[in-house]
């Protein structure tokens, strides 16, 4: 058994992963297991993740939840004991090699379709479905026992109740033949509903397991050893030896490996992962630098502030599996009606076998009748009703760019109210570009050659702006010589006889040079969120030549996405780590009016909860690493593909090309979706409720029942089909 303790005042949640789940139900089953274990406060039960959120209010044995589980026929372990989830793979095989015995026995009603009327020899049927029944379908029986236990009802219930009866009353009929004429069998009604009951359990065990992929990506980004000084000699460590005050050396492109703060040492760091700002910041000694932080172009020398889970990195982690540990809002329908429908369609049966016995003193007749009600209410129609609806849509999703991971997000994102978008690389293309190039005493064209002639052969973001400019105007570059990266503040060159320097405006502090008439345009563009670098001749008489600013493209549909979202009547926001000037004129040029800017990934996550505290609906939709908390916590997480894996790991919907206007396609076919699986719900429970009562007064024969059965299922699958014609609103 763990012992394992929880002891401490901040370590007051546990998260264990449950094995055994099927539905609402046994989510109830065990949070209610677990409330009842001495010293827990709150249960959290994710049906989804297959997981559990246990908050404490004492030292607590972990093995007391683990027995408690286990004491009601599921297993659970510590999340963090359990690397990877188990396989899915054995489920899909179960769905393939079911669907290859199931399809014969389908074969007769589809090619009478078209006029062809054949019947396979009644042993074959048995054959084919014998296997499907008690092996593939042995899940359903294990699941439909545990409800009974708990006096519930439930979905895996219903398969085996109503398979059961459809394969008995065959095997009755098979074995009672008095007659050369075959009897009518339901043989394909018991194996066909059980191959697409476990095509749509297997669906949704796939999706389950996209949310450890979501950590996996998280932790690929800490680097697994730290190159640590220790009295004054360097050497290599693994990440879990290093300690509060060591200084760790980073070398140029490589990830930061800690939490700390520069000591020595002058680079340019990309924190997009923490910030969401579209380009490496400077830095200098005394500048905070994040674990997972890539250092672009200089040798830097950090003094390890945090290590291990207090990292903002391991932060992150832990904001993301709160929040997929955190019970869905969205109610499964037909897990709440079967705790009703089994039941009363037991009492039903039961009644007409009673009624029938007394009535006509014909047990066969009543044993006849009480099957015909148990077949009638076989939900063939009822399994069908959500899956093919979902695949269908998340098929034609698929073949528009929208790649929906996650069934429950395509349930949920019909309702949403409210959507929240981040800035770089979602609405803006996260690729920096020349904004303006202004020159002082000398002409603009020479002022870019000069520059592009100082970076050619840069891979630095703002160097690639600058070629891209000039390759834009037909600039050619020169020959430069005695070119230096001066790390954390530009780079130094002489081209054509001139000693130059291009940088920032710290650079230019050092040097002495004044920005002259220059500065007043420079505020202007900093304060619309631009980057500012500077060009200036060094030497008797220093002086500067010109001002670059950077900026961030807003994506050519970005706006239309907006406004048809607007039209739709959900509300828009844009939610950034961006500098405020930034973030404020790219949501007044997409007509976003609330806009949140300069927030760090809890925070992002924190605004989130916020809206859904306030009874809105939130989709976030973002591309990088500091999103996935939002994403995460949000009701639905949209990623752009041109992202991180990472949020694409983490969000239930991904935009395979990165367009804005997706979000409002994924939308609609959510809503259409949610249309169907309504539609075909309503038939699929009309057709029993009008169906119960004639069985039961021996109105409707097994054969007939057989008939309506598969009638209905072909009108819930014709229904879900209709989907495969969407096509997502015409993109700008």
């Amino acid at each position: 058994m763990n012992t394992t303790t929880i002891d401490k005042p901040e370590d007051n949640s546990i998260s264990l992963m449950i094995e055994g789940m099927t539905c609402m139900s046994c989510a109830g089953r065990v949070e209610n297991a677990l409330r009842k274990v001495k010293g827990v406060v709150h249960v959290s039960v994710n049906l989804a993740t297959e997981s559990a959120l246990v908050r404490v209010s004492k030292a607590i044995d972990v093995g007391d939840l683990v027995q408690a589980i286990k004491d009601i026929g599921y297993f659970a372990t510590q999340r963090n004991q359990r690397a990877n989830n188990k396989s899915n793979r054995h489920v899909g095989l179960a769905v393939i090699f079911s669907a290859l015995l199931s399809l014969p026995l389908m074969a007769p009603m589809l090619f009478e379709l078209f006029g062809i009327h054949f019947m396979l020899p009644g042993w074959f049927q048995m054959v084919l479905a014998t296997p499907v029944q008690f092996g593939f379908g042995a899940r359903f029986y294990r699941a439909g026992w545990k409800a009974l236990k708990a006096r519930v009802g439930n979905m895996d219930l219903l398969v085996a109740l109503g398979t059961s009866a459809a394969y008995g009353l065959s095997v009755y009929q098979l074995n009672t033949q008095t007659s050369e004429l075959m009897p009518h069998l339901y043989f394909e009604a018991s194996a066909v509903v059980i191959s697409l009951v476990l095509a749509g359990k297997w669906l949704e065990a796939w999706a389950k397991n996209q949310t450890a992929s979501a950590i996996r990506a998280l932790q690929v980004l800490q680097p697994a050893t730290a190159r640590v000084r220790r009295d004054g000699i360097d050497r290599e460590l693994a990440i879990a030896d290093v300690k509060l005050g060591d200084w760790v050396i980073i070398r140029p492109g490589e990830r930061i490996s800690v939490d700390g703060t520069i000591i020595e040492g002058h680079s340019h760091i990309d924190e997009s992962l923490i910030t969401g700002e579209s380009v490496p910041m400077p830095k200098q000694p005394g500048d905070k630098v994040t674990g997972g932080a890539i250092n672009t172009d200089g040798l830097i020398i950090v003094h390890t502030d945090a290590v291990g889970s207090e990292t903002a990195l391991s932060r992150i982690i832990r904001l993301i599996e709160n929040a997929q540990s955190a019970k869905a809002p969205i109610q499964h329908l037909v897990d709440k009606v079967s705790a009703w429908f089994v039941p009363g369609v037991l009492t039903i049966a039961l009644i007409t076998f009673i009624g029938w016995w007394f009535y006509s003193g014909n047990i066969e007749m009543a044993i006849i009748n009480a099957v015909s009600v148990l077949v009638i209410a076989c939900p063939c129609a009822l399994g069908l009703a959500t899956p093919t609806a979902l695949i269908a849509g998340t098929g034609v999703a698929a073949k528009y760019g929208i790649l929906i991971k996650d069934a429950e997000a395509l349930e949920i994102a019909h309702s949403i109210t409210t959507v929240i978008f981040d800035k770089t690389g979602t609405l803006t293309q996260g690729k920096a570009y020349l904004v303006e190039n202004i020159p002082f005493n000398i002409d603009r064209d020479r002022l870019l050659q000069l520059a592009v002639s100082m970076q050619n052969g840069s891979g630095h973001p703002l160097a690639k702006a600058v070629i891209d400019a000039a390759d834009a105007l037909s600039i050619d570059s020169l020959p430069a010589t005695n070119s230096k990266a001066l790390p954390g503040k530009g780079i130094t060159a002489n081209v054509d006889g001139l000693e130059l320097r291009l940088g920032n405006s710290r650079l230019m502090s050092e040097l002495g040079i004044e920005l002259g008439e220059l500065a007043k345009p420079a505020v202007q563009f900093e304060r619309w969120g631009n980057s500012i670098s500077w060009l200036a001749e060094v030497g008797p008489n220093n002086r500067i030549l010109g001002m670059f600013a950077f900026g961030d493209k807003i994506k050519p549909s970005a706006r239309h996405a907006v406004q048809r979202l607007q039209a739709l009547g959900i509300y828009t926001v844009l939610l950034t780590g961006d500098n405020s000037g930034s973030a404020v004129a790219v949501g007044s040029a997409l007509g976003i009016e609330h806009v949140v800017a300069e927030v760090l990934p809890d925070e992002k996550a924190t605004q989130v909860a916020l809206l859904k505290q306030a009874n809105h609906r939130v989709a976030m939709v973002g591309d990088g690493i500091n999103d996935a908390p939002a994403l995460a916590i949000a009701d639905v997480g949209i990623a752009m593909a041109s992202g991180t894996d990472v949020a694409m790991h983490t969000a239930g919907i991904t935009l395979m090309n990165g367009d804005p206007c997706l979000v409002v396609d994924a939308i609609d076919i959510s809503r259409r979706t949610y249309r169907k699986i309504m539609q075909n719900l309503f038939w699929a429970f009309g057709y029993n409720l009008a169906a119960l009562p004639l069985a039961a007064f021996g109105l409707l024969n097994p054969q007939l029942a057989g008939a309506a059965m598969a009638f209905s299922s072909l009108s819930v699958i014709g229904n879900a089909l209709l989907l495969r014609g969407w096509k997502p609103a015409g993109h700008i």
